[in-house]
């Protein structure tokens, strides 16, 4: 047992050192793999790159995120919609008593009019200025409600294009039930076009400041946001 015990150890030492010096070797290689040209080709990409997931970094920058909500709060808000609603409610009873009283004796005096211009034009042909003023000024007051109210309602009903769509809509159905079921009345598309400048010159003068002071923008505008390459990597 002595002799085989002084036989292994020489062995047994000079198999460490071999081991030693392959492990030595194999960090050699790998330092001078990684320190070389082909050091990016050849390095692991990480778990998730190797998957095909790609981590995005978190939006942190407000100028990326869009500018924050600033305004009233929630309960102002809603108060304010509810008295442009009521708002609403009152004008369109005025508008009702206005447009769809019947008048017979106007019936020989009202034509239906297809054309727009003509009936501006037969107003400014008018010898009595007051008339004039009368007759077009009277229709442009008459749209300048929805200028004004309609963007207190929601962030939504902002914008030239839809408050000229809500106005013109809804003179269209005041105009067709004047001209079908109302007498002494007719259908006229000038006056169509007369309440919609109406609302266009409310909403430009005062219902778009209002309506950015209830309802703030959340978004940017799309001229405005970064395109979709800020978010690569470089």
């Amino acid at each position: 047992m002595i002799g085989w015990r002084a036989m292994r150890r020489p062995a047994t030492a000079k198999n460490r050192r071999n081991v030693a010096a392959v492990a030595v070797r194999k960090i050699v290689l790998t330092a001078k793999r990684g320190s070389g040209p082909g050091a990016a080709s050849t390095a692991r990409p990480p778990r998730r790159e190797r998957r095909g997931v790609e981590e995005v970094p978190a939006v942190t920058d407000p100028a990326v995120r869009g500018p924050a909500r600033t305004g009233p709060g929630r309960v102002v808000r809603a108060l304010v919609a509810l008295v442009a609603l009521a708002g609403m409610v009152a004008f369109a009873v005025v508008l009702a008593k206005l447009t769809l009283g019947e008048s017979a004796a106007s019936v020989t005096l009202v034509h239906d009019n297809l054309t727009p211009g003509r009936s501006i034009e037969a107003y400014l042909r008018q010898p009595a200025f007051v008339d004039t003023v009368k007759q077009l000024g009277g229709n442009v007051v008459l749209g300048m409600p929805f200028g004004v109210l309609l963007p207190l309602l929601s962030r939504k009903a902002r914008g030239l294009v839809r408050v000229a769509l809500v106005t013109v809509g809804t003179m269209l159905l005041v105009e067709l039930i004047q001209g079908a079921l109302v007498t002494g009345r007719a259908f006229d598309v000038d006056d169509v076009l007369l309440n919609t400048t109406g609302a266009l010159l409310a909403y430009l003068l005062v219902g778009r400041r209002l309506g950015r002071a209830v309802h703030p923008r959340t978004r940017r505008r799309w001229w405005r946001r970064r395109p979709p390459d800020a978010y690569a990597r470089p």
